[in-house]
């Protein structure tokens, strides 16, 4: 008798699990999955050009529906294209007040003219600069994203951008 029970029970259980698999399979995705599909179209250059301070408080933001789709300079109209497919939503035309789409590029410094005051490597969001203070510094080109928070951030003019495929180092 408290095997047929048992079998019972399992088979409810069982039957029970694809109900609620079935119900999972038709729900829209819950928002912390959406913000991650988003993220993951995002170029992840954390300039925050889209007024955001990276690429995922910006995904949050348009999940939210807080920001529109067009805020992401470095990303560009294809990459609205495939928030707005993505979303459901219209595409819309580029903001431009946000800046304008560039070709990829990467910081590049000037070590001579480096006087290591190690402000770029505050500046950086992703710890593509390595040095020490009063030491000289040098970008890690397969870190950097090109937003380019650097330049602003350093005295002695010594850090330019490059486009990535250039990649190269100052003559000595």
């Amino acid at each position: 008798m408290a095997l047929i029970a048992l079998v019972i029970i399992v088979g409810l259980f069982g039957l029970l699990g694809l109900l609620l698999e079935t119900l999972a399979a038709r729900m829209p995705a819950n928002e912390e999955s959406l913000v991650v599909e988003i993220e993951k179209l995002l170029p992840q250059t954390q300039c925050a050009q889209c007024g955001f301070p990276g690429c995922r408080p910006y995904a949050e933001a348009i999940a939210h529906h807080e920001a529109d789709i067009n805020q992401c300079p470095p990303g560009g109209d294809s990459l609205i294209l495939a928030l707005a497919d993505l979303l459901g939503r219209e595409p819309l035309a580029a903001d431009e007040t946000r800046g304008h789409q560039k070709d990829p590029a990467v910081a590049v410094i000037d070590e001579p003219r480096c006087i290591g005051c190690a402000l770029c490597l505050k500046a950086c969001p992703v710890d593509a600069i390595l040095g020490a203070s009063r030491f000289m510094h040098t970008v890690i080109a397969d870190e950097c994203t090109g937003c380019e928070l650097c330049i602003p951030s350093c005295p002695v003019d010594c850090i330019e951008m490059v486009a990535r495929p250039e990649v190269r180092r100052f003559a000595q």
